[in-house]
């Protein structure tokens, strides 16, 4: 039985223990990811609490990085019961993302330092996700149907 998002054999190929080891370590990396998004939003919010300067560029940052860490999540669970769709985005994400990160951060004086080491931790958490989905058992996993 088919469907235009997981086809029966894809599911069967990524219950197999080395595709299932994986993604359990991707979820614990993106979870890793998540917990540092989540301790830059907890800084942000006690900063702003404390009427420390916080700018919308900070308040954007944390929101992106925290929503990416929930989607990205979510988008690799949907991908270990079989869905290549989720599949090709968790990879898309897992190398954009961390360098995005690292860009976007590298603007000299455009955030504070304890900002930018926050974020770049939790990319460099998220960045060995690209070899781990990349690798052949995941790959062969979410062959694309002919």
């Amino acid at each position: 039985m088919a469907t235009p998002n997981r086809t029966t054999a894809a599911a069967d190929h990524a219950a197999r223990p080395d595709t299932r080891r994986a993604f359990d370590t991707v979820k614990r990396l993106v979870m890793v990811y998540g917990a540092f998004s989540v301790a830059v939003l907890v800084v942000v919010v006690v900063r702003s609490v404390m009427g420390r300067e916080v700018t919308s560029f900070m308040w954007g940052r944390t929101g992106g990085m925290f929503a990416s860490a929930v989607v990205t999540y979510w988008l690799t669970v949907v991908a270990s019961r079989g869905a290549r769709w989720a599949y090709i985005r968790v990879r898309v994400i897992a190398v954009v993302v961390p360098i995005a990160i690292v860009a976007i951060d590298s603007i000299p004086g455009a955030l504070p330092l304890w900002f930018v080491v926050l974020q770049i931790a939790g990319a460099l958490a998220l960045a060995p996700t690209a070899f781990i989905v990349s690798r052949s058992e995941p790959r062969a996993a979410f062959r694309k149907a002919r």
